[in-house]
C-alpha cells in the first residue's frame, strides 16, 4: 500500500487561495464604493476646495477671478449684517436644537415603553417626508395674520391675532418651530434605534427596585442613551445652521433682517449682487464654525464611548 506524504505546496494551497480571494474580493468592494467616492470629489471635496481658493479672490461671475488676499475675511469682520446673521442663525440654532431634541426624546420613549404598532410609529416619521418648501408654505397660509386658520382660531378663543411671520419678536421662534415639526419625526427615529440597543434587563431590574417611569427614564434611559443623544446633537445643529428654504420661502430675512439667517445672506450676497468671492468668505467661516461646534460637542459629550461597555 502506498502512501502519499503532502508536499509544502499541497499544505500551503488553500491558504494561498483564501488570500487570492480575499484580493479579489478587495478589489470588488473598491469598484462598488468608486462611484460613491467619485460622486464625493465631484459634489463634496472638489466644490469645498473651489469655494475656498474663491474666497482669496474678487470674483463676479462675468469676469475671471482675481486674487485680493484677505480683503473678503476683513470685509466680512467688519461687516454687521454678517454680524447680525450670524446672531440670528445661533439663536435659531438654540430655539430649534432645544425643541426639537426634547419632543424626540419624549416621542422615542413613548414609541418605545407604550406601543408597538408599526403604524404609529409611520406616523411619527410623515412630517419628514414633506419638503421644506412645501411645509414652509403651509405654514405661510396657516400663520397668516389676516386670513389665516391657525390666527383665526386664536381670535375664536379669545387671544388677539399674532403676527407670527412678520413681527420681529416671533419670526425666529415660529421658523423654529416649523422646522422642528417637520423633522422631530426624524430625529425621534435616531433616537428610538438607539433605545433598542439598551437591555430590558436593566428596565426590569430597575422595576424591581421600586423605581418610576421617570426614574429609569432620568437613571437609565439618558445615560445608556448619550452615544446616540450625541450623535443626533451633532446631526441636528450642522443641519440647523444651514437653514434656507424656509426663511426664503416665507420671510425672505424680513422684517429688517430679523430672520436674515447667515445661509440666506450668503444666498443673497453670491446671487443677488454677483460677489461670489465675498460670499465664499462667509461660505469658509461657517465651515470652520461647524467644524469647531461639531469637534467641541464631540468631545464634551464623549460621544465615542459608551456606558453599556
Amino acid at each position: 500500500m502506498t502512501t502519499t506524504v503532502p508536499t509544502a505546496r499541497d499544505r500551503t494551497g488553500p491558504a494561498h487561495s483564501r488570500r487570492n480571494r480575499r484580493r479579489d474580493d478587495t478589489g470588488l468592494a473598491l469598484l462598488f464604493i468608486l462611484p460613491a467616492f467619485i460622486g464625493f470629489v465631484v459634489f463634496l471635496l472638489w466644490p469645498t476646495a473651489r469655494g475656498i481658493y474663491l474666497s482669496f479672490t474678487r470674483f463676479n461671475l462675468l469676469t475671471p477671478p482675481e486674487f485680493n488676499g484677505l480683503d473678503n475675511y476683513v470685509r466680512m469682520a467688519q461687516d454687521p449684517v454678517f454680524w447680525n446673521s450670524m446672531r440670528v442663525t445661533v439663536y435659531y440654532v438654540i430655539l430649534n436644537i432645544g425643541i426639537q431634541t426634547v419632543l424626540a426624546l419624549v416621542i422615542a420613549v413613548m414609541m418605545q415603553r407604550l406601543t408597538k404598532s408599526t403604524w404609529l410609529r409611520g406616523i411619527v416619521l410623515t412630517p419628514y417626508l414633506v419638503s421644506n418648501v412645501v411645509a414652509a408654505l403651509i405654514f405661510l397660509w396657516i400663520l397668516d395674520y389676516q386670513l389665516g386658520i391657525g390666527n383665526t382660531a386664536l381670535e375664536v378663543i379669545g387671544v388677539d391675532r399674532i403676527a407670527f411671520l412678520s413681527s420681529d419678536a416671533w419670526v425666529i421662534p415660529t421658523i423654529a418651530l416649523i422646522n422642528a415639526w417637520r423633522h422631530v419625526g426624524y430625529t425621534a427615529l435616531l433616537i428610538f434605534a438607539g433605545l433598542q440597543t439598551i437591555p430590558e434587563t436593566m428596565y426590569e431590574a430597575g422595576r424591581v427596585d421600586g423605581a418610576s417611569e421617570i426614574r429609569m427614564f432620568r437613571s437609565i434611559t439618558v445615560p445608556l442613551l448619550r452615544p446616540i443623544l450625541a450623535l443626533v446633537l451633532i446631526i441636528t445643529v450642522v443641519g440647523s445652521f444651514q437653514v434656507f428654504d424656509t426663511v426664503a420661502v416665507t420671510t425672505r430675512g424680513g422684517p429688517v433682517d430679523s430672520s436674515r439667517v447667515l445661509q440666506y445672506y450668503i444666498y443673497d450676497v453670491a446671487f443677488g449682487r454677483f460677489q461670489f468671492g465675498y460670499a465664499s468668505a462667509m461660505s469658509v467661516a461657517l465651515l470652520v464654525v461647524l467644524v469647531v461646534i461639531t469637534f467641541i460637542q464631540y468631545r464634551l459629550t464623549r460621544a465615542e464611548q459608551s456606558d453599556l461597555n
